[in-house]
């Protein structure tokens, strides 16, 4: 290490102290983002360096590189990990230009800085993290309040519902049955139709609501795929859309729900041939890991802007016109999916697009 005078150290420490004053005021603003702050840390800690002219900080954290300068191809370094609740998550290094400068530039004191400030780092990157779950949390309990309320309120309207409409179904078609004029059959035909399509309705409430009975046996899953994508045929080619499935392990099994399921998957397929470009195409990839399955359905739409990404699966919400969607199907696909104890995740598709990412146990725990 590089041996300094007493003047030189006096000076050294003023700059490290300024240095631990300035990261403690950074890390206490409010209303800044994680990139904003480690770049100020950085900042601060170059300025605090004997040789901070020459000095280049990195910092890492998850995806996230931020360093003061470019650098240079070779250079010699010290570096502290940063932690939360004892996970390493990144590293703070210091650089200088080799071989312009070695390891012995390196003052003892800036490597004791340096630990200071990769924990004061730690710190608040955990401060940081906790806040987020929190908030998270919270907006999770409120949402569950909601829609709790919202599915006894769902749950009464379809048993309400149910049995009127049975009565103007069974009496329609019985009507249809007996008569022979033919303008009257095609206004019971509309009859029948908009009572079906209300019956429809219904059982999506019931299936919000959690008032479906489920069969859940250990099936496998690529026949079921197969089958539900099979059955959109027609969809696919009246839309001129591709569907492409992929199956990285074919034997797959699972304890699952199939008539739900498949649910599951004609809605989210249903939404993703909507919102795809004529000629485009979708993807559908089933894969497992660990003890779960997943299945991604991924369009080349305009994908879900981010303002509204919040609400998709909440009940009535829909993007559509008036009378070409209920708001119903992603809601019933996201009680279906948590009555399984999985999870679906709303990410973006490479280059354009949207993808829906499905994540249920093989095994009920």
């Amino acid at each position: 290490m590089s041996s300094i005078s007493t003047e030189e150290k006096l000076n050294e420490r003023i700059k490290e102290l300024v240095c631990l004053y300035e990261t403690t005021h950074i890390i206490n603003q409010k209303n800044t983002t994680v990139e904003d702050t480690l770049t100020k840390i950085g900042e601060s800690l170059k300025k605090a360096l004997k040789h901070s002219d020459e000095a280049i900080i990195e910092i890492t954290f998850n995806e996230l590189e931020i360093f003061t300068d470019t650098l240079p191809k070779k250079t010699i370094h010290i570096e502290s990990k940063t932690y939360i609740e004892n996970n390493e998550v990144g590293i703070i290094r210091i650089h200088y230009p080799s071989p312009k400068l070695s390891i012995t530039n390196f003052l003892e004191e800036e490597n004791k800085l340096l630990e200071k400030i990769s924990s004061e780092t730690s710190l608040f990157l955990e401060r940081k993290e906790r806040k987020e779950k929190e908030e998270k949390l919270k907006q999770s309990a409120e949402r569950n309040d909601r829609l709790s309320i919202l599915g006894e309120i769902t749950a009464g309207i379809a048993h309400e519902l149910n049995t009127p409409l049975g009565n103007i179904l069974g009496f329609a078609e019985l009507i249809k049955r007996e008569n022979k004029v033919k303008i009257i059959d095609k206004d019971i035909t509309k009859i029948i139709n908009a009572a079906i399509y209300s019956r429809e309705i219904v059982k999506k409430l019931m299936f919000f609501s959690c008032e479906m009975p489920q069969n859940k046996e250990i099936l496998l899953i690529k026949p079921i795929i197969k089958q539900a994508v099979t059955l959109l045929g027609p969809n696919f080619k009246r839309a001129n859309i591709t569907c492409n499935v992929t199956f990285k392990d074919s034997t797959i099994k699972a304890q699952i729900d199939e008539i739900q399921l498949t649910q599951v998957l004609f809605n989210i397929i249903m939404n993703a041939i909507y919102v795809a470009p004529f000629e485009s195409k979708i993807d559908v990839l089933v894969y497992s890991k660990k003890e779960n399955f997943i299945i991604e359905v991924k369009d080349e739409g305009s994908g879900i802007d981010e303002a509204i990404k919040s609400k998709i699966f909440e009940p009535f919400f829909t993007t559509k016109p008036i009378g070409e969607g209920s708001g119903l199907g992603l809601s019933v696909v996201h009680g279906i999916i948590k009555s399984h104890k999985g999870e679906i995740k709303v990410i973006n598709n490479k280059p354009r697009g949207t993808n829906f990412q499905i994540i249920l146990p093989l095994k009920e725990k």
